[in-house]
Formats: structure tokens, sequence, C-alpha cells
């Protein structure tokens, strides 16, 4: 045998063994579960470039090993149960990433998202969550099916802005039912509105600037102007939203309301405060952020116009989703934009992404062109009035005047506030009610961590119910009064 015949023989056995190992490995880790199919050794080889006789062989020795199955005809199949990894040793010190930038330092201590939700609750009031049978899955996988067949540009990269067609129906939208009129290239269309927020953050802050926001907010928002190097002046709220004189001395580039229904404690800002906000906004050449995430929500108030209506939107960034009507899965939001950031924040967004999905745009499209979409939040509407209805007739029925609520106008939570516990007993009624097969979510993250606001030496309670049935608002209600009675009985 030649020195190349050997050579090239070395290097069939190493790659052989390369793909060996990797296949044992994802069998054992559980990538490939028990009875779950491998490549065919024609496609494998194909897909890694190496010969059909090195996957053989690498086959061959999976079979002698008991790891897979080998039928004539049929792809290998795993034979052996998937054995999962072993844990690693917590004892070990952990590596430290090094030359990280500004960015990766600031978020660092953020918690990264971990799924909570329990299969085996009878009820999780977890603010955001949908019911599945709301969606529309009929008319949305139509319009989804007639945008893939009828859009010749989908192969190909869209408007950064958004789709016309989509931009074009949101205006009409905008007007029928929040009377906000704005020209078609002041919309963006972005992934949500966290990539919204994300835009705003990045075009209008630097590290030595500050930001005002609600407290108590969303959290989330709070995390991603705080990124930027900015510093929070967190702004005190009550029920008629964000108190403004308290915002009078306030030097910031920006403020970030939720001034239709203010989350989580559910104030509606009052006209006065909205036209003091408006002239601060312009005294200090700042913006002002309007987040209008749930206003299709309204139950015992009337529509409140949004601040964008005031002053032609002047200084002022309305942020709308499609997250609380159809569905968070979709990562469908936008923005209007004043005029002269209109270039700005397309360029952004280009740079962020190129685009949001094409498709998804045309599918809602042609739901708010043919008026199923406001079918449908009609409907929706209806059917999470009577859910509210369910849980607060359960709340009072359990609980009487031992709790306060708050927020129960609009949208779809509301925050429960429990006059006999205090906020440092707020771990224990969480995990005690995980026991009992229930959900719960204290308002407490919400809050600045550096103030003091008086509320929140009681318990406080985000109660979410447009993903629950009747019978598991009901039922998870009364778990909860045994779970305060528990907590009660235990601290006293």
């Amino acid at each position: 045998m030649s020195q190349f015949e050997i050579g090239a023989a070395h290097v069939q056995r190493m790659r052989a063994r390369r793909i060996y190992e990797a296949l044992k490995d994802q069998i054992v880790s559980g990538v490939y579960g028990k009875d779950g199919h491998l490549p065919s050794s024609r496609s494998l080889a194909v897909e890694l470039g190496v010969s059909r006789t090195t996957v053989t062989v690498v086959y061959e020795q999976l079979l002698a090993e008991g790891f897979i199955d080998v039928r004539q005809g049929s792809r290998p199949r795993v034979a052996l149960a998937a054995i999962a990894p072993s844990s690693p040793d917590k004892s070990l010190p952990r590596p430290v990433p090094k030359r990280l930038s500004s960015y990766a330092s600031r978020i660092r201590d953020i918690a990264p998202w971990s799924d909570t939700r329990d299969s085996r609750f009878v009820a999780d009031f977890r603010y955001g969550d949908l019911a599945p049978s709301d969606f529309p899955n009929a008319i949305w996988k139509r319009a989804v099916n007639a945008a893939m067949a009828k859009t010749p540009e989908r192969l190909a990269y869209g408007d950064p802005r958004g789709s016309h067609r989509l931009r074009m129906a949101l205006q009409g939208y905008l007007w029928r039912a929040r009377t906000l009129r704005c020209d078609l290239d002041q919309i963006i269309v972005v992934n949500g509105s966290q990539q919204g927020l994300d835009l705003c953050a990045r075009l209008l802050l630097d590290p030595d600037h500050r930001f005002a926001i609600e407290n108590p907010c969303y959290a989330m928002a709070r995390q991603i102007f705080a990124s930027t190097g900015a510093t929070a002046v967190s702004i005190e709220v009550d029920r008629d939203g964000l108190n403004t004189e308290l915002l009078t001395d306030v030097d910031a580039r920006l403020a970030y309301v939720t001034p239709s229904h203010q989350f989580p404690l559910g104030g509606v800002m009052s006209i006065s405060r909205r036209f003091q906000l408006l002239e601060w906004a312009r005294r200090l050449e700042a913006y002002v952020i309007e987040d209008d995430y749930d206003s299709e929500y309204r139950y015992d108030i009337k529509p409140v116009p949004p601040l964008y209506g005031l002053q032609e939107g002047c200084n002022v960034i309305y942020l709308g989703t499609i997250s609380k009507t159809l569905s968070p899965m979709l990562r469908i939001g936008y923005l209007v934009v004043p005029p002269e950031l209109q270039a700005l924040f397309a360029t952004a967004k280009q740079l962020t992404d190129r685009h949001t999905p094409v498709a998804d745009q045309y599918a809602l499209a042609s739901l708010i062109e043919a008026g199923a979409y406001e079918a449908h939040v009609r409907r929706v509407r209806r059917l999470n009035g009577e859910r509210r209805e369910t849980l607060l007739n359960a709340l009072r029925l359990e609980f009487g005047n031992s709790i306060v609520i708050e927020g129960a106008d609009a949208g779809l939570h509301i925050v429960v506030w429990f006059r006999e516990l205090s906020a440092q007993l707020a771990s224990v009624v969480i995990k005690t009610g995980r026991d009992a097969g229930i959900g719960l979510h204290s308002i407490a993250s919400l809050y600045d961590p550096r103030s003091r606001d008086a509320q929140t030496d009681r318990l406080g309670l985000v109660m979410g119910y447009a993903a629950l049935d009747s019978r598991r608002i009901e039922r998870g209600v009364q778990l909860l009064g045994d779970v305060v009675e528990k907590t009660l009985r235990s601290s006293g």
C-alpha cells in the first residue's frame, strides 16, 4: 500500500470516528429519543461530504454496540432509551466571560428568561398568556396560505418599515379604533412591542442620559432603557396615572408611559396630566413613548384617546401590538413616530433584522382589510369581559373586604392587594400556591428596587385571566383562599 493510500485510509478512519462520537452523544443525550429515526446513510453522507462507506461503517459500529436497529429498506432507528447527561459539578468555579462589551456588563445581572409554567397547574394567573381557543385558527390559516400563494415577493427582502399593504391597513385601523391620524411613512412595523422599545432605547438614549418611567411599570421596558447605560428616574403613579407634578424638575431625554391603562395598577392618565406631560416633553425637547398595549379591552369606561392625538404626535412615539388581541407568538407590533424620526427608525430596523416576516404581515393586512380582525377583537373583548367578571365575583366571594382590587376597568389583568399579608410573604405564598396547583405572580418585581412605595408593604398579586376558562378561574381562586389561610396560620 502506497503512502498516499495509507494517509487516505487514516483520514477516513478519523472522519468515521468523529461521526460515530457525535451520533452516539446525540443518542445518549436524548437528541434522538427512543425509536427516533437517524438519517439514511446516503443522505447523511451527502450532508457531511463523506463517502457512503464511511457512514455505513459508523452505523455498523452503533448497531454492534446496541445503540440502533437497522432494518432493510428503512432508516436506522434508535434502540437505546435516551440517557440524561450527568449534572455538572456546581462546586467547580464557572468560567468568567472575557472581553465583554459595556452593554453585556450592564445586562449581566438580569435573570435570563425561564419558563415557570406547569402543565399540572389547575390555574396559572400569569399575565400575558391568551387562551388558545380564542385564536382564529381557520381565518388566520387561510390568510397565511393566501399570502404565500399570491405574494411573488415572498422570496425577496421586504421594506424594513413594513409592507406597504399592512401599513395602509394599520393606518385605517388606527383612525377607526384610536382616532389616531398619521402619514403612512410614520408607521414602522416591528417584531412585537419589545423590539419597538429596543429601537427607541438605542436611538434616543446614551449612557449619560436619564429617562423617566412609571413606578411600578413594565419591568422589561425599564431594563431595555437601562441597558443603554442611561439612568432611570422612577415617577410614582396613582389612579390618574403618572404623577406629572413629580416630573416637573426632571431633566430626561424620554418618558415611558402607559396612559390608557397604567401597567400594572390600571390607572388612566387624566387629561390635565396628559397636557402637562406633553408640555414637559416640548420644553425639554424630549420624547414620550406611549405604550398602548391593551387599549382594545375596556369594560366599564369609555375609550380614551391616545396622547399622540392631542398634539398631532409632536414629541410622541406611539407603540401598538397584536400580542394581546391575536397572539404574542406572532411577534407583530408597530410604531408611529414623528416625521423627523421616520428615516432614522427605518434604518435602525433594517440594521437590526432587515424586516418583520412578510407572510405574517400580509396575513394580518388581509384580516384588517376584510374587517375580520376588528370582528375578532370584539369577540375576544366579550370573552375576556366574561372571564373578568368571573374572577372578580370569585375573589369577592372568597375574600370579601380582606382584599383591594385595582385596574379592573380595562385590560387583561387585575392587581389584588391583601390587607392581612405583608409583601415579605410573597415568596411563601407563591411557593405554597405552586404546591397547591396554581401559578401566582407578585407585583414586587415591577417596582423600582430603589424605591420604597408604601403599597409594597402589602402583598400584591398581578392576576391575568385571559388564558383561563370560568371553571379554572373559580377553582384557582378557591385554592388561593386555601393558600392565604395556610400562610396566615403559619405566619401568625
